[in-house]
């Protein structure tokens, strides 16, 4: 798998301060840091990890494997920009894991600081859903039977 780029530039004045698509292990202080900002009364912090199983079946679940295709970076930022401009958010980050990953790893982070709390929540939801929607990025389910299975292709 060929290596994400790790960070989109950012005008760091702006307030899409960091995202990406990487195969790295992501880090929660990494995402809270470059979401804080002295205008913000509140800041919220989602973190997708891996569960030992399926939501729909509940079927035994011992790892995933995320893929990106490779416009994934450019569907983030149009996902992140859109958030931006429909809630008065301060700062804003989201990282998503590419690559093999085992039961408790971190597969998503998104970070939303607003003037007032209720605010961030909202863009917080609107952020992780329309990624989750609009982002090209698919997981492969390897369950404990043995079998595999791909999920939002």
């Amino acid at each position: 798998m060929a290596r994400m780029t790790p960070t989109v530039p950012s005008d760091p004045a702006g307030p899409i301060r960091l995202l990406a698509v990487r195969d790295t292990p992501l880090s929660l202080d990494e995402v809270f840091a470059a979401v804080g900002d002295d205008a913000a009364g509140g800041t919220t912090l989602f973190v997708g990890t891996v569960r030992d199983h399926d939501g729909g079946s509940r079927a035994a679940v011992t790892g995933l494997t995320y893929t990106a295709h490779p416009s994934a970076q450019d569907a983030l930022r149009r996902v992140a920009e859109k958030v931006a401009a429909d809630f008065p958010v301060t700062a804003l980050a989201a990282v998503h894991r590419v690559g093999e990953l085992r039961v408790g790893d971190l597969a998503v982070i998104v970070a939303v600081s607003c003037p007032h709390r209720g605010e961030a929540f909202a863009a917080s939801r609107r952020l992780i859903d329309d990624l989750k929607d609009q982002v090209p990025i698919w997981k492969q389910q390897t369950f404990a039977d043995g079998t595999e299975e791909w999920v939002g292709v």
